[in-house]
């Protein structure tokens, strides 16, 4: 059974991500932004390597893209926290989200569910994002074994973030801001800049999912059936 929780559960996974986010050099103030707000919510799996939880982790995102349709305000979140394994690689972990994110995807055309106009199905494309109950959403892993300190974290979890509202707030003049602060912070944090970090529609975002370093050569995994329709 998929587990759901609200931010503030005592002693929980739920806990520990919120302590993670909150953290004082935690660098996406978005993240700490929905924190605040009580957007950030969290669901709980099993396995990040075993599809147990796929139908109910898809109905969260359909109940989540459904609900930012009716009401789109503020930045939200939404994370999916698995318990087991502790112990993967880079490699590992980067498989692993993929096929989450395929079987995921998958169930979203089996639904019936459109893909998001404004983004692309095309991993390859510079406006490439996934896109569930017909919002567009890109992804950001988190596990014990990321290179990136900002992406480290005791358990493999995914965190879906709507495309649409770092779109308003470009709109609104603020997105740029926002940005530069978080790879100002992520860069004190780890020493370095982020090189996988790119705007949306300069190269594809699927490269970013994860948090390895990839090359240029790198292929994206995903395949979405709507692509040609």
């Amino acid at each position: 059974m998929l587990q759901t929780a609200t931010i503030d559960r005592p002693e929980t996974l739920d806990d520990r991500f919120r302590d993670h986010i909150s953290a004082a050099n935690f660098p996406c103030v978005g993240a700490k932004s929905a924190l605040a707000r009580g957007s950030l919510k969290t669901v709980r799996a099993r396995n990040i390597e075993s599809a147990w939880n796929d139908v109910e982790i898809h109905d969260e995102l359909l109940k989540w893209a459904f609900a930012y349709r009716r009401e789109p305000e503020g930045l939200r979140s939404l994370a999916v926290i698995f318990e087991q394994p502790d112990g993967l690689s880079e490699e590992q972990f980067e498989r692993a989200l993929w096929e989450r994110l395929q079987s995921l995807a998958d169930k979203d055309a089996w639904r019936g569910q459109d893909y998001d106009p404004m983004v692309s199905a095309d991993p390859e494309s510079p406006h490439f994002s996934l896109s569930f109950g017909g919002e567009a959403f890109f992804v950001v892993g988190l596990h014990p074994g990321a290179s990136r300190p900002a992406r480290r974290f005791p358990h493999p979890t995914l965190v879906f973030n709507l495309h649409d509202q770092f779109e308003r707030l470009r709109a609104e003049g603020r997105y740029e801001r926002m940005r530069d602060v978080i790879l100002s912070r992520d860069s004190e944090l780890a020493g370095s800049p982020n090189p996988m970090l790119k705007r949306h529609g300069e190269a594809s975002e699927a490269g970013q999912y994860s948090g390895r370093v990839v090359t240029d050569e790198w292929q994206c995994p995903f395949r979405d059936v709507r692509r040609a329709q």
